[in-house]
C-alpha cells in the first residue's frame, strides 16, 4: 500500500513560449494572407497559380496541426529518491530487447543493450530481461551466451562503483568517459574489466566473422540445428537465472525465437512483441514491460525509477499508460549531416504534444503497463456491465479470456491476474524451466488464430509503424502517456550512418504512419467514436501525414523549374507589393527555425542541414512511402517491413571519422527523385542564364531565387555527379534522372509553346 506522504512523484512544468507563440502565429497569418493572395488573383493567372495554391493549403493545413501541438509545452520533473519513502515494495519490470538480423544488427550492438538492462539499478529479483530474435540466429545466441558469463562480472562491477554508463563500449572507448576513481583497487578491477570485455568482443566478432565455427552439435546449440530463418519451430531458452531471488543478483535472461512458417503471417516487430509478451506472461508476467531495440542502450542507470515516478505517483496509479523517453542517439556526426537526429523536432513537437493527451509511443525505450496491452480502458477493472458482456461483476470470464487471450491456461491465468490488478504468477515458482511448456506454446505461429491479439490487446498489426499504432489505440481508449526526460538522457542509440540508411528508414516510417492513417483506427474515427482528444487528434494527423506531404512538397519544388522554362510565375512580379507576403514568409520562418536551433545549443551548420535534409526525405523518402501504401491500397502489392543498418561499435586505432559526413549512394531508386530534381533545376539555370540578354530574368525574381535555394539543398547530390565510389551517384540513377528530366523538360517546352 502506498505510504502517505505529501511529497510529489514529479511535477508537471509548463515552458514559457511567448516568442515562439508570436513568430508561430505571424506565420500563420502570412499563409493565410498568401491564400487570399491566391483566390483574388486566380481569375488573371493559370496553371502554376492553381498548383501553388493546392500546395500552399496544405502547407497551411500542416502549419495548423504544427501549431497546435506547440502551443502548450510542458516538461516533467522526476524525484526518484522519493519513490521507495512511497512504495513498499517496487513493482517487477519485464524488459524486451528486440533484433531481426546478425548481418544489419551486429550482435555485439544487442549484447551491449542487453549488458546495459542487466545492470540497471534495481532490485534484480524484480527483473527478467526478454531477448526477441526474429532472425533465429545461432550467433545471436552464441553472442548473449558469453555475455552472461561476462555479465557475472559487469553487473557488480558497475554497482559496486556506481558507473553510470552500463554499455561496455561505450563506457571503455568513449572519449567521454575516464575512471571516476583513482584508487589502486578501482583501477586494478577496471583493467581487468575492460581486458574481460576485449576477449567477448573478439569472440563474438570472430565468430562473425566465421574464425570461429560454432559446433551446432553442442547441447546448448542442437536447436539451431537444420533451420531456416522464415520456417522454423519455437526456440526459447533460458539463459540466466536467478532461482535464489538474489536482490543483489543477476535478472532472468531469456532468449526467445518465436515459431515461423510460410504459411502464418508473422506481422514483422508487433508479432514478435506479442509473442515476448506472451512468453513473459507464462514465465514472470511483470506488471510492467520495458521495451527497447537492440541498438537502444540504458544511459541513465535510475531510469526505471525515473518511469516509476511517473506510472506510480499519478491519480490512483492509473493516470498514465506509458511512459515514453525521446530517442537520442550516441556518436551522432557532428552538425547532424543527414538530419537524423532529430534534436529540434523532438524537443519542440515533443514538449508541444506532451502538453496534450501525452507524447506518441515511438517502438523503443517506452515503458507499458502489462494490463492496458491487454486492452483495458481507464475504467475497465471497475467496470460491471455495459461495455464488456464478457465482464462480470469486474471480472473476465472464461470464455472471454479464452477468446482474447487463446488457448494457454496458463496464460490466461496470469492474464488474469495482471487484469485483477495482481502482478506475477500466483505460485511464484522460481523454476522458469517449469513454463517452459506453456511458453513454447504460446510463442507457436498459429496461437493468435482466433483471438484478440493484434488487433484487441497487444501489439496493434496493419501497420509496420507498429508503435505508433499501438499508442494510438492506446491513446483512444482515454489513457494519457508521459514523456520522461531525465539528465542523463535515460537511452542511447545507433543513428543512421550515411544518406541510403537515413531515407530507407524515412520510408518505412512513412509508410508505417500513411497505414495508420487509411486503417479503420485512423485519429479521425478515433476522435469521434472514441476518447481520443480533439487536439491530439491533430497531431497525430500531423505525424501520420508525412507521406501525403511528399506530393505537395514535389509540386512546389518543381515549380519554380517550370515557371521559369515556360516563361510563367507562380510568385507575385518583382513590381508587385505582393511579393511581400511570400518574401516575409520565407524570411520569418527560416529566422523563427534557426532561432529555435540556436535556442536548445545547435549550430547554423545544422540548421542548414536539417532544412537541405527536409527538401531531400520529403521528395525521396516520404515520396517512396506514399506509392508503397498506394500499391497496397489498389491490392498491387504489400509493404515490407525494412530493417535499418545499425554500424557495429568502433574500438580504439579505428579512424571512424573521415569523410563520416559526406553523402553516399547507391543504385536504390529512392536516390532518383533527388537527382532528377537536379537535374531539371539545372535546366532551369541554364534558362534563366540563356535569358539575361532579354532582361526577363527582372520578371521572374521570385522563382530564380527558388531555383538557387533548391539547387543548394541539392548540391551534394551535384557533387555526387562528378565523385567516384560511393560517393558518386551511380551511372543508372544518373541516366534514368536525366532521361525523366529531358521529358519533363520537353514537355515544359510544349506546354510553352501552346
Amino acid at each position: 500500500m502506498p505510504k502517505p506522504i505529501s511529497l510529489p512523484l514529479y511535477e508537471k512544468l509548463p515552458l514559457k513560449n511567448t516568442v515562439q507563440r508570436i513568430l508561430d502565429t505571424s506565420i500563420f497569418f502570412l499563409l493565410l494572407s498568401l491564400l487570399a493572395y491566391r483566390i483574388l488573383s486566380h481569375h488573371s493567372n493559370g496553371f502554376t497559380y492553381l498548383l501553388a495554391s493546392f500546395c500552399e493549403s496544405w502547407f497551411t493545413f500542416v502549419w495548423v496541426l504544427i501549431l497546435s501541438s506547440k502551443w502548450n509545452p510542458v516538461e516533467y520533473r522526476t524525484y526518484p529518491e522519493r519513490l521507495l519513502l512511497r512504495v513498499d515494495e517496487l513493482p517487477p519490470v519485464d524488459m524486451f530487447v528486440t533484433t531481426a538480423d546478425p548481418i544489419l544488427e551486429p550482435p555485439i550492438i544487442t549484447v551491449n543493450t542487453v549488458l546495459s538492462l542487466l545492470a540497471v539499478d534495481y532490485p534484480a529479483n524484480k527483473l527478467a530481461c526478454y531477448v526477441s530474435d526474429d532472425g533465429g540466429s545461432l550467433l545471436t545466441f552464441y553472442a548473449l551466451l558469453e555475455a552472461s558469463k561476462f555479465a557475472k562480472l559487469w553487473v557488480p562491477f558497475c554497482k559496486k562503483y556506481r558507473i553510470q554508463t552500463r554499455a561496455p563500449f561505450r563506457y571503455f572507448y568513449d572519449e567521454g568517459e575516464s575512471p571516476i576513481d583513482d584508487s589502486v583497487e578501482f583501477l586494478g578491477e577496471y583493467t581487468k574489466m575492460k581486458d574481460e570485455y576485449e576477449v567477448l568482443r573478439r569472440k563474438i566478432e570472430d565468430a562473425t566473422e566465421k574464425f570461429i565455427p560454432l559446433d551446432v552439435g553442442a547441447e546448448e546449440y542442437v536447436a539451431f540445428s537444420n533451420i531456416e530463418r522464415r520456417n522454423h519451430p519455437s526456440i526459447i531458452k533460458v539463459i540466466l537465472e536467478n532461482k535464489e531471488g538474489v536482490v543483489d543478483g543477476l535478472p532472468h535472461l531469456i532468449y526467445i525465437s518465436r515459431e515461423k512458417r510460410p504459411n502464418y503471417p508473422h506481422h514483422y516487430k508487433a508479432g514478435a512483441m506479442n509473442v515476448l509478451t506472451r512468453v513473459s506472461g507464462t514465465m514472470t508476467n511483470a506488471p510492467l514491460i520495458l521495451n527497447v531495440d537492440c541498438d537502444m542502450y540504458i544511459s541513465n542507470s535510475q531510469m526505471v525509477f525515473h518511469a516509476l515516478c511517473l506510472l506510480l505517483g499519478s491519480k490512483n496509479e492509473q493516470e498514465f499508460a506509458f511512459v515514453q523517453a525521446p530517442q537520442s542517439f550516441y556518436d551522432g556526426i557532428r552538425d547532424d549531416p543527414f538530419g537524423n537526429q532529430l534534436v529540434a523536432l523532438l524537443k519542440y513537437m515533443g514538449d508541444g504534444i506532451a502538453g496534450l493527451q501525452g507524447y506518441f509511443y515511438s517502438g523503443t525505450g517506452c515503458f507499458h503497463r502489462r494490463k492496458i496491452l491487454y486492452g483495458l480502458c481507464p475504467d475497465g477493472c471497475m467496470e460491471t456491465g455495459g461495455r464488456n458482456p464478457n465482464w462480470i461483476g469486474g471480472k473476465l470470464t472464461d470464455e472471454g479470456l479464452l477468446k482474447s487471450f487463446g488457448y494457454s491456461k496458463e496464460l490466461t491465468k496470469t492474464a488474469e491476474r495482471i487484469l485483477t490488478g495482481l502482478s506475477g504468477k500466483a505460485d511464484c515458482p522460481h523454476d522458469l524451466s517449469s513454463s517452459a511448456e506453456a511458453a513454447n506454446q504460446v510463442a507457436d505461429c498459429s496461437y493468435e488464430c482466433g483471438t484478440s491479439w493484434g488487433t484487441k490487446i497487444g501489439w496493434m498489426y496493419g501497420s509496420t509503424a507498429e508503435d505508433i499504432l499501438t499508442g494510438l489505440t492506446i491513446h483512444a481508449r482515454g489513457w494519457r502517456s508521459a514523456l520522461c526526460n531525465p539528465d542523463p538522457p535515460a537511452f542511447l542509440g545507433c543513428a543512421p550512418s550515411d544518406v541510403p540508411s537515413t531515407l530507407i528508414q524515412q520510408k518505412r516510417w512513412a509508410t508505417g504512419l500513411l497505414e495508420t492513417l487509411f486503417s479503420k483506427s485512423n485519429p479521425f474515427i478515433a476522435t469521434l467514436t472514441a476518447n481520443l482528444q480533439f487536439r491530439q487528434c491533430l497531431a497525430y494527423i500531423w505525424v501520420l501525414s508525412w507521406g501525403l506531404r511528399s506530393i505537395p512538397e514535389l509540386c512546389y519544388a518543381v515549380l519554380p523549374a517550370y515557371c521559369i522554362i515556360t516563361n510563367s510565375h507562380f510568385l507575385p512580379k518583382v513590381d508587385e507589393s505582393t511579393l511581400l507576403i511570400p518574401a516575409g514568409l520565407f524570411a520569418i520562418y527560416n529566422l523563427h527555425s534557426l532561432l529555435e536551433h540556436h535556442k536548445i545549443g545547435l549550430s547554423f551548420r545544422t540548421w542548414w542541414n536539417n532544412q537541405r535534409m527536409g527538401r531531400i526525405v520529403s521528395t525521396t523518402a516520404w515520396f517512396f512511402g506514399f506509392l508503397n501504401v498506394i500499391m497496397k491500397l489498389l491490392g498491387l502489392s504489400e509493404t515490407v517491413f525494412e530493417v535499418t543498418q545499425k554500424d557495429q561499435p568502433s574500438t580504439p586505432g579505428e579512424d571512424n571519422n573521415k569523410d563520416v559526413d559526406q553523402f553516399t549512394f547507391n543504385e536504390s531508386p529512392i536516390l532518383v527523385p533527388a537527382t532528377t530534381l537536379l537535374f531539371v533545376h539545372l535546366a532551369a539555370m541554364v534558362k534563366a542564364l540563356s535569358d539575361l540578354n532579354y532582361g526577363s530574368h527582372e520578371l521572374r525574381i521570385g522563382e530564380l531565387i527558388c531555383n538557387v535555394w533548391m539547387l543548394l539543398c541539392l548540391l551534394p547530390f551535384l557533387k555526387g555527379l562528378f565523385r567516384k565510389g560511393k560517393y558518386g551517384i551511380p551511372s543508372s540513377t544518373i541516366c534514368t534522372s536525366a532521361a525523366l528530366a529531358a521529358v519533363f523538360v520537353h514537355l515544359c517546352k510544349r506546354v510553352s509553346v501552346a
